[in-house]
């Protein structure tokens, strides 16, 4: 069981996830303005946030933003909820740190299966986790789920952290969009693979000067690098 928060202004669409989530075993708690369950949050952060884009006084955008800003809840992971499809709402939801992104009209059955992947993805310890990781200005203690580069600390996402952590596990060999697709977020690497490229393109930012150790295969994906050059 989980303990889940939903900020949705559409009554019908929050009385229904509340129903089928609850039913599903999960603690649910749901409110319709974004000022409200950004209080409510702060004092009792959940294991996940169902995030509705267009709400009536605070966009969840800026929702999201000061989620991810703030060391208690950094690592929240949130499933954006919206009626709107364009592709830039996607990739500024993404570069902002939101972990899912699903359209309305969605199935309830989809969106439990891909809340279930997030918190499997969130709770999981990865076998590479035993020790900290040094390559080059790089160092990552995947146990304390912490990243420095050059020796200052940068704050990650546990997507973003699974992301990295993956493709540092396999340097050297290149990883397809699709085939990232179904390790890190478990989904069908037929789905859309915008969501790889916007992640990596937000990883190399906060990486910075060690952003260049993760190699654009072009036409194909991704690859960390085998080796530092001399």
């Amino acid at each position: 069981m989980a303990r889940l928060f939903i900020i949705e202004d559409e009554d019908d669409l929050r009385r229904i996830l509340q129903y089928n989530l609850a039913s599903a075993g999960h603690e649910v708690r749901a409110v319709a303005r974004g000022l409200e369950g950004l209080e409510q949050i702060r004092n009792d952060p959940p294991d996940l946030l169902l995030l509705d884009l267009m709400l009536p006084d605070l966009s969840g955008l800026e929702i999201c933003r000061q989620l991810k800003g703030e060391a208690a809840t950094r690592n929240l992971p949130i499933i954006m909820l919206t009626a709107r499809t364009e592709e830039i709402d996607r990739v500024v939801g993404f570069e902002l740190g939101a972990d899912d992104y699903v359209a309305k009209p969605f199935s309830v059955r989809e969106l439990q299966l891909r809340i279930q992947a997030i918190l499997r993805r969130s709770q999981r310890t990865e076998p590479v986790a035993v020790n900290e990781i040094f390559f080059g200005k790089l160092r990552i203690s995947p146990e304390a789920h912490r990243v420095w580069v050059a020796g200052e600390e940068i704050t990650l996402t546990s997507t973003e952290m699974k992301l990295l952590l993956t493709l540092y596990s396999r340097k050297g060999r290149v990883q397809t969009r699709g085939s990232l697709l179904d390790e890190v977020w478990e989904a069908n690497p037929e789905n859309n693979t915008r969501t790889v490229d916007t992640h990596i393109k937000r990883l190399r930012e906060k990486l910075g000067a060690t952003g260049d150790y993760v190699e654009t295969v072009r036409g194909v994906g991704y690859r960390f690098v085998d080796s530092l050059p001399e």
